[in-house]
This record gives C-alpha cells, sequence and structure tokens, in this order.
C-alpha cells in the first residue's frame, strides 16, 4: 500500500462547484479555503499558555457558494449530502452537528451586519475524527468564505482565528486553545509555526528540506472529544494552577511542582507533569529544527509520546502500536501521537528515502487499518479566485 492521494485544490474546487450548480442551479460566486493541520508537538500545552508546534497541511476545507435574496441560508457538506438551513439573523446551535461550526462563524464575523443569507457547498479532504482539525479547517475556510461574500477582511490574521476559535466554544460546545484555528490562519508554505500561546506571537521555522518527510498515519479509530475526557483533562489544569496560585501552569516549572506533590492525587500530579515538561520541549524541539538538528527533534516527539501515554493518558494502544513500529524503521527520527488523543493519527518525521519502507512497515504489522499521508509544510487559508 501506498501513501493516500492528496486531491489537488483545483479537484476539490471543481467538485464543490459541480455540487453546488446540481443543487442550487447556478454558478457559485466565490470561495474559500483552509487547511487542516498536524501538531509535530506541543500537545494539551496550548489552554495551559504553553507552546504549540503545527504546520498546516495539504489537506484543507473548501467552501464555495453566493448570496440569495430570501430569508434563509442552505449549505450542504458533500461528506453526507445533508443541507442545513438558517436565517443568518436567528443562528442557534441544532442539527446537524456540523453545521454549528458554520453558524458559530457566522455569528462571530467581525462585521456579522453585512452578512447576508447565502448558499454554499462544503468539500474537503480533511479526515474527520482523526486529530487533525477537520472543525478548525471547517470554520476558518467559512470565514474566508464570508470574507469574499462581504468583501470584508478580519482586522488582523489573530482576530480572524480568534473569532473561529469562539464559534468552536459557543457553538460545538467544545472548549479548544487556539492552534488549531491560528494554524489554519497563519500557515505558510515550508514552514511550521511556534505559537506562544500566552502572548499569541507566532515564529515560522522553517521545515523545508527535501530529504525530510512527515508521515501521517491515521489509525482509523474515530474519537469524539466533546465526551467528558478533554474537558475533564483541561479543567484538572486549570483547577491545578489555581491551586498552586499562578495564572496558568506555563507559569511554573517542574520543580516547583515536585515541592506541591502531596498536595495533589497521583492522577492530577502526572497531568501536571506532562504539562510542565510538554512547553519546554516544545520550545526545544522548534530550536532543533531550525538548526536541522533531526535526531533531537525525532527524541524529544518520542518524550512527548510517552508523556501522554503515561502522565497524561490520552494515547489509546492503536496509536501506541503505531509510534512503536515507526520506531523500529530505519531512518526514522522520531514518531507521535498527535491531536487530542483517544484516537486518530500519529506523526512521524523520516528520511525522504525511508517513507516506503515505512509504510509498508505499518501496514503489514499494524492490527487495524491505517491510512498514510505524507504531507509537506502547506499554505494557511487563502480565497480562491472562481
Amino acid at each position: 500500500m501506498s501513501a493516500a492521494e492528496i486531491p489537488p485544490l483545483d479537484d476539490l474546487v471543481r467538485r464543490a462547484r459541480e455540487l453546488f450548480v446540481q443543487t442550487f442551479g447556478k454558478e457559485p460566486a466565490v470561495a474559500g479555503v483552509a487547511p487542516g493541520r498536524v501538531n509535530l508537538i506541543g500537545e494539551h500545552t496550548d489552554y495551559n499558555l504553553g507552546f504549540v508546534l503545527p504546520m498546516a497541511l495539504p489537506l484543507v476545507t473548501v467552501v464555495v457558494g453566493s448570496k440569495v435574496d430570501d430569508g434563509l441560508s442552505r449549505i450542504i457538506s458533500e461528506k453526507d449530502g445533508v443541507e442545513a438551513e438558517f436565517a443568518v439573523g436567528q443562528v442557534e446551535p441544532g442539527q446537524p452537528s456540523w453545521a454549528n461550526y458554520v453558524k458559530g462563524v457566522v455569528a462571530n464575523f467581525h462585521d456579522r451586519s453585512t452578512v447576508p443569507n447565502f448558499q454554499a457547498v462544503i468539500v474537503g479532504s480533511v479526515p474527520l475524527g482523526g486529530g487533525v482539525s477537520s472543525s478548525a479547517s471547517v470554520e476558518v475556510a467559512m470565514y474566508t468564505f464570508l470574507e469574499q461574500l462581504t468583501s470584508s477582511s478580519a482586522p488582523s490574521e489573530k482576530d480572524k482565528a480568534l473569532a473561529c476559535q469562539a464559534a468552536e466554544h459557543q457553538f460545538a460546545g467544545m472548549p479548544c486553545g487556539i492552534m488549531d484555528q491560528f494554524i489554519s490562519v497563519m500557515g505558510r508554505e515550508g514552514h511550521a509555526v511556534l505559537i506562544d500561546c500566552q502572548d499569541m506571537n507566532t515564529r515560522h521555522v522553517a521545515i523545508s528540506d527535501p530529504n525530510l518527510a512527515v508521515l501521517i498515519t491515521n489509525s482509523n479509530v474515530k474519537h469524539q472529544l466533546t465526551g467528558s475526557e478533554y474537558p475533564s483533562r483541561r479543567a484538572a489544569c486549570l483547577d491545578s494552577a489555581a491551586k498552586l496560585g499562578v495564572g496558568s501552569l506555563r507559569e511554573i516549572a517542574l520543580e516547583e511542582v515536585e515541592k506541591h506533590k502531596d498536595e495533589f492525587d497521583e492522577t492530577t500530579y502526572r497531568r501536571i507533569r506532562h504539562v510542565v515538561t510538554e512547553i519546554p520541549r516544545t520550545e526545544l524541539a522548534a530550536n532543533a529544527l531550525n538548526c536541522a538538528d533531526y535526531t533531537t527533534f525525532g527524541k524529544l516527539m518520542v518524550d512527548s509520546h510517552n508523556s501522554l501515554r503515561d502522565d497524561f493518558e490520552v494515547s489509546c494502544p492503536e496509536l501506541d502500536q503505531l509510534v512503536e513500529i515507526a520506531l523500529k524503521v530505519e531512518g526514522v527520527y522520531g514518531s507521535r501521537m498527535t491531536g487530542g488523543g483517544f484516537g486518530g493519527c500519529t506523526v512521524t518525521l523520516l528520511k525522504q528515502e525511508a517513507v516506503e519502507n515505512a509504510i509498508k512497515t505499518l501496514e503489514s504489522e499494524y492490527s487495524g487499518s491505517a491510512t498514510f499521508y505524507v504531507c509537506r509544510a502547506s499554505q494557511g487559508a487563502q480565497p480562491y479566485k472562481l
């Protein structure tokens, strides 16, 4: 088995246009595109105001559409063929659940009074429930579409990303950090982005070595983070920071945590330990990548996975198995689970020449059925001229 083919952007737009014409009987007027992401390192650190190091993917969401004069917006998703209807002046969460991401963006658009009712089609190549942020991709693509529809751009990339984060908080009930929306907006071809989630500053870090590859392996074990797992861990982190007398776990070092170990139960202590070691680990990894020190970067990836598995307890047997298999392959620098956890994907940094053997080995030894994507760091959100 080889890596899955990543559909070219032009093909996705063509499919979206065809579905729009088939559904609404006319050509769409404008389009917005936004990528999913893979987080190379820095997991469950964003809502603790630490560092994250994601890169934008060539897997994207495309939204095409046009204004309408009547009082109803209609959107259809290619993935399930289900149509959602609502009036832009009266958006509330409801069914289908995917439409809540769209409604949330409408509600948080910077110039909401200018948003007309519209017809739109959503087409995407980002795997759902894979830990590569299909939700943020939809939100940011929708926001970009609305910018084209209204001829009104967000005041800044940061404002755009924060509006999309607010959409997910308010309409999808998911208290995510800033990473997913920031990288979908701010991604740059050939670069990962080190995001400081405390002051929201960003630094682009080159990852364009032609001899280097990033392999994303989808375990095809699905997760739904709106269950209790994600919110309970987030709450444990925020409550622990308050108990330690700091604004966030970003502000405390492991040595200081050790002094207060007896004040926490064992599970909570391990949750804290993951965060306060993952934050500096991510900074070190960004510096290693910047120096093309892939061996050090790979070791830090493995340390991150072990911490997520043992201390934060968000891995699962399938992800652990994929990481273990990948690390046996010659030419692999490092591998780890990526995303919120409980299924989804692993990310592996390896030599380009090792990709074929890595995929072959993973396919033959993994107990499940995986999908593979070989990805380059790609461009963030952009309008698409129809």
